[in-house]
Order: structure tokens, then sequence, then C-alpha cells
């Protein structure tokens, strides 16, 4: 719903966000309650000690004040518990009793003082009881005080103290008046600047130069424009993905065809090759993996990853010609021989340098395959993640290419810095001249997969039979002309419901309108939402048939008409709500469509139960389309499924099951 307005600002909460934090306080106070009651009740008449005068007064104020908050709990509960996300109107009395229960707060604090004046004072001579009960309620009232201090901080909104004006429906804007001009640039400009000073926090234990600037900037401009049309608090978005969640689920039981249709490859010789590939992806994934360095190697092997670095890579340290960058005691150099079972003569260069734009990466000679492999490391740093973030489209014009068109401007830049150090370094030509009748492949796994895409079409046309293999590459990478031309070289490897490979502004776009629609139509309270979303997310079950307005609801049950998708994402609330109409729900889309790179291998765990899976998981894979990817999906699993040993793992599994077969 719209967020709640008080104090004369909007703040990132909505009228129905009170339930249960409100329960839980409530509880609380309960409990609280009726111990002082106890408390009060069995030392009635033993306040005959030095200062038991005060600790009598004490008390009963506190026991009135207690029942006061309760009193002002239970009603806010009970408000914020009426009405729907998009109906706040059984709501609208909300703000008088949240003003009342904030008063509160006063005579609260001036009582947490005068209790801790009264424990500490030396001349109380009353029983060890009753002390500690004093003690107790003091600690309670500020922890209180103190975490509702923390909320009001998470749920300030910086803007919602600018205000636009909203203009009635049928009436002209002037969008051509300074005022209005004026006055759409200052509230474009702020959201900016929070977003930036956001960022530059989140960034504060990095070194920052113009290159970072420039990002911060644009990365804000993306997340102003993102959020900029739609009044939405986190707990609505939240409401809508568990929404969308089980609405997904309900639809992948139905008994009909499956979304995913078998795609029919360029030619049947790249059909018959899918075993092929995958017993090639899931050797090269090994080092796309090791480009992680130590923290890969670490986290599956956690319980002899540091005994086995402590005690090996202090021996054979690259001399320093061989490796840029730091890598201090030597881990990521050792883990990288560890995971891909190398020599260290087979390594031409390493470098692990990394700044924004300029990700570490590796060449080795691989003799299993008879080829020069160049791995990219995927996202594992601030400076990579602004790199990912940097994803305005620019073009890419390539001498003898066709098919330029657009790309992600940072992976972009990324892969640009490492086709400078292959080229222009001579790294490539002193591998070729070790191993010149080896092939040229090109990996890497996220950002990686990604970054080794776009250089793979850099270096195409020096080297005609380069191959390249993207494991879970970002899906808004190439526009559909790129990414056609580079079905001849390039093979992206997709597991599962992965969220990075369906992740671009188009997707996130529609993601946006789907929560929006989801959530103006539903029925239910959003604390019933939540709740019943959590217990399905960890305990499972059949998903929730949550009812819609198209269910035919009770109209005498509302006490205003039910908001329409189309108001939560044009009225906008004063701080968020532009002058112009260019982000309606049905206005064309403002980000072009960029879409995976190459030839798709889609790998999908086979299961009978969707929650009580064997550990013996099985996964079959497929040829597939990018359009398979233009829609994310929400899934316990699309992080997961991202991650490069579970990719890993999936393509060891699928290698290894068809090599049983053979021998049979």
């Amino acid at each position: 719903m719209p967020g709640l307005v008080v104090f004369g600002r909007r703040w990132a909460i909505g009228s129905d966000d009170f339930v249960l934090p409100g329960t839980f306080e409530l509880f609380v106070r309960l409990v609280w309650w009726i111990g002082i009651l106890v408390l009060y009740t069995v030392h009635k008449g033993q306040f005959n000690c030095p200062g038991g005068g005060l600790l009598h007064s004490y008390l009963l104020v506190l026991l009135i004040l207690l029942a006061s908050i309760i009193c002002a709990l239970s009603a806010l509960v009970y408000i914020s518990m009426q009405g729907t996300i998009s109906n706040p109107g059984p709501r609208k009395s909300l703000p008088k009793i949240l003003y009342t229960r904030l008063l509160l707060y006063f005579p609260e604090f001036i009582w947490a003082v005068v209790g801790a004046v009264w424990v500490s004072d030396s001349s109380v001579q009353c029983e060890k009881t009753v002390i500690n009960g004093i003690i107790g309620t003091v600690i309670a009232s500020w922890i209180i005080i103190i975490f509702t201090i923390i909320g009001v901080v998470i749920v300030f909104d910086p803007l919602g103290g600018k205000k636009t004006f909203y203009l009635p429906d049928g009436v002209s804007r002037n969008l051509e008046s300074s005022q209005s001009g004026q006055l759409l640039y200052n509230v474009k400009s702020s959201a900016t600047r929070v977003w930036e000073k956001r960022i530059r926090l989140l960034c504060c234990c990095i070194v920052q130069d113009d290159d970072h600037r420039v990002a911060f900037t644009s990365i804000a401009e993306l997340f102003r424009n993102y959020f900029s049309d739609t009044d939405l608090v986190p707990s609505d978005i939240a409401a809508g993905l568990i929404l969308l969640h089980q609405e997904q689920d309900k639809m992948e039981s139905c008994p009909k065809e499956p979304e995913e249709v078998l795609c029919h490859s360029p030619s049947s010789v790249v059909t018959d090759d899918l075993d092929v590939e995958l017993e090639n992806a899931a050797h090269y994934m090994l080092f796309a993996a090791a480009a992680y360095g130590w923290p890969y190697y670490i986290y599956t092997n956690p319980y002899t990853a540091l005994c086995k670095l402590n005690g090996d890579c202090c021996r054979n340290r690259p001399t320093d010609s061989d490796i840029t960058g730091s890598d201090r005691h030597n881990f990521h150099f050792g883990s990288i021989l560890k995971i891909t079972g190398l020599q260290y003569r087979d390594f031409i260069h390493i470098s692990f340098h990394n700044k924004i734009y300029e990700i570490p990466f590796f060449v080795a000679l691989d003799h299993k395959k008879e080829a020069i492999v160049v791995a990219v490391r995927g996202t594992l740093s601030f400076e990579d993640i602004l790199t990912d973030l940097s994803a305005d489209c620019e073009d890419l014009t390539l001498e003898d290419v066709l098919e330029n068109g657009f790309v992600h401007k940072g992976i972009t830049q990324a892969a640009s810095y490492i086709y400078r150090k292959l080229i222009n370094d001579g790294i490539l030509n002193q591998a070729f001249t070790i191993a010149p009748e080896y092939k040229l492949v090109i990996v890497g796994h996220s950002l990686g997969g990604g970054t080794a895409s776009i250089l793979s079409i850099m270096l195409r046309n020096s080297f005609p039979t380069l191959r390249c293999y993207a494991f879970s590459p970002p899906g808004g990478l190439l526009s559909k002309s790129l990414a056609d031309y580079t079905k001849h070289f390039i093979v992206s490897v997709i597991v599962g419901k992965d969220l990075v490979a369906r992740l671009s502004m188009p997707n996130m776009e529609d993601l946006k309108r789907r929560i929006v629609r989801i959530v103006a139509n539903c029925n239910r309270p959003k604390y019933q939402i939540l709740l019943r979303g959590c217990w399905y997310e960890v305990f499972g079950g059949d998903p929730d048939d949550f009812p819609t307005e198209l269910d035919g609801r009770n109209q005498d049950a509302l006490t205003q008409p039910l908001l329409a998708e189309e108001s939560l994402m044009v009225h906008r609330s004063p701080s968020y709500n532009t002058l112009d109409d260019e982000s309606q729900l049905n206005s064309p889309p403002q980000y072009p469509h960029l879409y995976l790179p190459g030839k798709i291998i889609h790998i999908v765990e086979e299961c009978s139960s969707r929650r009580l899976c064997s550990s013996d998981i099985k996964y079959t894979a497929r040829w597939s389309n990018e359009t398979v990817f233009s829609s994310i999906l929400i899934s316990p699993k699309m992080i997961t499924d991202h991650m490069p040993d579970v990719v890993l793992k999936a393509l060891n599994s699928l290698s290894q099951e068809h090599g049983s077969c053979l021998s049979c």
C-alpha cells in the first residue's frame, strides 16, 4: 500500500505493518505487566524499607503506564489487521492511535530514568527480589526504547518530506512551464543524491577514484528510475514475492504442457553434441571456479582447506613477473593449483588486480584438452558489484563484425581491460609460442561468464577457432543480433531457476509490474500472506489459494473501493511522484532487451518432492532458448542455483551419468 504518512512525511512502512511487531511487543508488555503486578501484590505490605515509599509509587505508576501501553498496542494491532494491502480504508484511524502510542514513550522514558536513579541509590535497603524486579523493568524499558529508535531509523525515508503537486484527472499538465520543470528536476536530483549517498556508504571501505564516482552516479540513477514510479514499502514487495512464488508453483503443478519446450538448435549435429558439450563444460567449470581463489576453495573444503594451503602454498611460489596484484601468503595461487590440478609451469599469466571494471583472470595451458584457457573471475568484491550494477547499455562496434549491437556497459569495460592485457602485453602471443597447436578457450562464471562472452566476441576475428563457456552469465548482456552471432562459438550453462541468468532491466520491470498486480488484486491482509508464506517456504505443502478481487469479493466489507494496480504505479506518494507519465503500467519499455550469449544449456533438477529431496539429486540437461529466461522465477533456489559449486556439481553429475551409460 502507499507508505504511511505521519508527521507530515512519508515513511517506508505501511499502516498494515504493525501487526507482527505490535503483537510481539504486546506479548512482552503483557508478561511484563503480569510480573510487576505479582511483584506488587506479594510485597504490598512490605514497603517500609528506606526508599520504599518511592518504590510503592513507582510500581503503581508503572502498572498504570503499562496498562495504557497495552491498550494502545491492542488497538494498533487490531486496526493494522484490517483491510488489504491496496485497501487502506479500514486503517484510516491508525495514525491517531500511532500518535497516542508514541506519546506514551515520553512517560515511559521518564519512568525508566527514575527507575535507574532509584536502583543506583545506595541508600535503598529494600528486599533483594524487589530491587532485581526494578532492575529488570529498567533494562526492558531501555531495550524497547532503543529498538524503537532503531526501527524509526530503518523506516525513515529521506525523500519523505519532498513535496510535488498532484493534478486532477482530466487536467492537462503544463510540462513546458518553468515551475513544473524545475520541480521535476529537483525531485529527481534529490532521489539520485540519496541513492548515491547510500552506495557510497556501502562502499566506504574501498578507495574511490573518478571511475568510482561516475559509477556511483550511474548506479544511483538506475535505482532512482526503477523505484521512482511505485509506492510500495519493503513488506509489500516481500508479500508480492511470496504470492508470486505460490502462484508460480500452482501453475507448474497444473497438468499442462511444460513451460519450457525443447528448443531446436541450429543443426542436428549440434543437438547430438549435447553430451560432448556437457563433458567439456564440466571440465572447464573447474577453471572458472578456480578463478575465485581461496574463498571458493575454503568454501568447498571448510575443514581441510586451511591446513592444505598452509602446508603447500609456501612451496613453488611464483616469481613477481608471473603474477600481478596482491596474493598475500600465496593463498590464491595455491588454491588455483589445488582446484585445477595443474602444475605451476602450466600458468602463463595470473592477475589478482581488482578495481572497478578491472577483474582478476589467469591464463593457463590445459594439456588434457590441448587448450589455452583464459579464466575470468566472477563477483567477489565491492568493485565487482559496482561493475555488475553499471548496467547502462552501450554500442559494441568491431571491425569485420556485422552483428554490432548493445552490450552491458560495466561488463564490456571489464572485457576491454582483459583484452588489452592479453593483446597489448603479449600474453596470448607468449602462450601460443609455447603451444602453437592448442586452441583458445575462454571461461568464466557469473560476472566472469559475461566478461568471457564479450571478450570472446572481441577476440573472435583473431582466433576463429575460439570457444567460450559462460557459466551462469548475467541475462542482460547482449542485444539479439549479438546473441545470435555468438551461437557459433559460445555455450552458456544455466542451472535451474538461477536469478542472475534472468536478471535484466526489462525483466526487473516485468517483476515490478507482476508484484504490483498481484498485491493489488489479493484480498487477504498482509500479515496472513507473510505468515502463511513463511510456513510454505520453510515446511512446504500445497500453495495457498489466496482469493483475488476477481473471485467475487464482499463489497460491504470494504469501506472504500479497492485500489487498482494502476494507482500503485501512477498515483505515487509525494516523495516519489514525478510529473510525467513515462512509467505508467502500460507504457513501452524504457530499457532495450538484452539476452544471454550463445547457445544455452539449461540444467534442471529432477525430484519427485519439491522439498524433501534425497541427497542423490539427479539432473537433466537440454538445449534451451533465450526467451525461456525472459521472466524472473521466484524460488528458494534462485540464489543457490547460481553458486559455482552447485553448477559444478550438476555438470559433474551429468558427465558421470553419461560416462556410466557409455560403459554400459
